[in-house]
């Protein structure tokens, strides 16, 4: 397999996973600024038309595309890790809840503060709603290690991933010292820190 993908993306979430199921793959860096070239000089959209990382390149050539379902991919090629509950119980409901929410809630509302050409006041309401959702999360994780509970999943690594976009947009999250607190467990993970170094992220 092949993990297409650009440092500190939400690619970054499968590429935890990735590592975390312990599975063998390789990467390829997208630059998604200049022209959607990948680093062996391939046309990104011949890829992935629709112009955006992830993509997860099968061994039969298929292309899996958009984050939510890599993950769940990922997490299902081995089931030992447990990233995710087995498929048909609540519990994988529960995190395909998350994963819906991360995407919808937190990740669409950090896009306005990444784009240049965004209005002050789709930047001020981008952040009111981040306040409402982590918030929310805060809440949620008060009393318990990961989204799930004691058990890493596929849901953590992209909550990780998107909580890190906070500093690049100056978007303060010291008002929920618990998220501050989830990042440091998360982030000490062996397979989280083997992403970060490879996309550069941490030295």
């Amino acid at each position: 397999m092949k993990l297409y993908y650009a440092p500190g993306a939400c690619s970054l979430s499968p590429h935890i996973a990735l590592l975390e199921a312990g599975l063998d793959f390789t990467t390829e860096r997208v630059d998604l600024r200049n022209g959607r070239q990948t680093e062996s000089g391939v046309d990104f959209l011949t890829i992935n038309p629709k112009g955006y990382v992830p993509a997860l390149e099968l061994k039969d050539g298929t292309v899996l595309t958009e984050g939510a379902a890599i993950v769940q991919f990922i997490a299902d090629l081995a089931p030992d890790r447990r990233l995710a509950p087995s498929n048909g119980t609540l519990e994988r409901y529960q995190v395909m809840e998350w994963l819906s929410f991360i995407s919808g809630e937190l990740h669409k509302n950090f896009s306005p503060l990444f784009r240049p050409t965004s209005s002050e006041d789709a930047k001020d309401a981008a952040r009111t709603n981040l306040r409402t959702r982590f918030a929310y999360v805060a809440g949620k994780l008060a009393e318990r290690d990961y989204l799930m509970g004691s058990q890493f999943t596929v849901a953590d690594a992209y909550l990780f991933t998107v909580l890190s976009w906070a500093a690049f947009v100056q978007f303060d999250l010291s008002d929920w010292p618990v998220l501050g607190a989830y990042q440091q467990r998360v982030a000490a993970r062996p397979a989280v820190q083997q992403a970060l170094r490879a996309e550069g992220l941490l030295k």
